[in-house]
């Protein structure tokens, strides 16, 4: 057994989705979150810059101690989640996307499946390689939608004005008859009741930090490293603390303890 906590990290707040579903189904973990408020967003970034910014930041959680790492941001996962691992191969490091592609792949029945995320998730094209790797035949529909995230972080849930923005953004994809589309950024869970207004119940959503989680319980299992204390949670952020003390009930449902600064360029 093994009480170090597990690492988190986000370019910015939406990885709280994952850490939420952590700290629900592994209930015994302790967790270190992360989240880049300073250099955020990734997805308009290039993947050397993205790696540079990651690297850095798994630099920080080992400082912690961490016994794993879940990179909770899409962006990073979809452009240099090889790369990382290559960067610290003795480090378990999951990501957001295989579990979503795991997931999407039970949904589907018409195999014509949809992604939304950032311009550099959908440029990367990483949710479509891998579910044909899993199956050739499925037929995916990518659709960057950047307005999402101001969306959430500026309290617009559950209005008219989010569903007439999912609207304008999904129509196209709504043309290709999909069954099953993946959340394929860490904030669009939070608009999960408006999405599923627009598209209707026949199309399943699939929030990948369910499996991300789940996932990670059977590698921890497997290494004989679970947890048996009483978990401890902190958090961290390059900038605006006081950002993430507000939106910690949005995210989490709670308010999170003391948030700290860290200057994330010195690692």
């Amino acid at each position: 057994m093994d009480n170090r906590p597990i690492g988190i990290f986000d370019s910015g707040l939406g990885g709280l989705t994952v850490v939420k579903e952590v700290m629900k189904q592994l209930t015994n973990e302790s967790i270190v979150y992360f989240g880049d408020t300073a250099r955020v967003p990734y997805g308009n970034k290039s993947k050397s810059t993205v790696t540079k910014f990651s690297a850095q930041i798994i630099r920080f959680l080992l400082s912690k101690d961490v016994k794993a790492i879940i990179i909770a941001c899409n962006t990073v996962n979809s452009n240099c989640a090889i790369e990382l691992r290559e960067l610290f191969p003795e480090l378990m490091i999951e990501g957001v996307v295989g579990p979503g592609v795991i997931m999407a792949s039970r949904a589907t029945k018409n195999g014509r499946i949809g992604v939304i995320g950032t311009e550099g998730t959908v440029k990367s094209g990483r949710y479509a390689e891998r579910l044909r790797e899993i199956h050739p035949e499925y037929q995916i529909f990518s659709k960057a939608c950047p307005l999402f995230v101001p969306l959430v972080e500026d309290g617009w849930t559950n209005t008219e004005v989010a569903k007439m923005v999912i609207a304008t953004y999904l129509n196209e994809l709504l043309e290709e008859d999909i069954d099953t589309l993946i959340l394929g950024c860490t904030h669009y869970p939070i608009l999960s009741e408006d999405i599923q207004a627009v598209v209707g119940k026949h199309i399943k959503l699939i929030n990948p930090a369910n499996e991300t989680a789940y996932q990670m319980g059977l590698h921890l299992l497997q290494e004989n490293i679970q947890a048996v204390a009483i978990p401890s949670y902190h958090f961290y952020v390059s900038d605006h603390k006081e950002q993430m003390q507000d939106m910690a009930k949005m995210f989490l449902g709670c308010k999170t303890p003391d948030v700290i600064e860290v200057d994330i360029e010195k690692y």
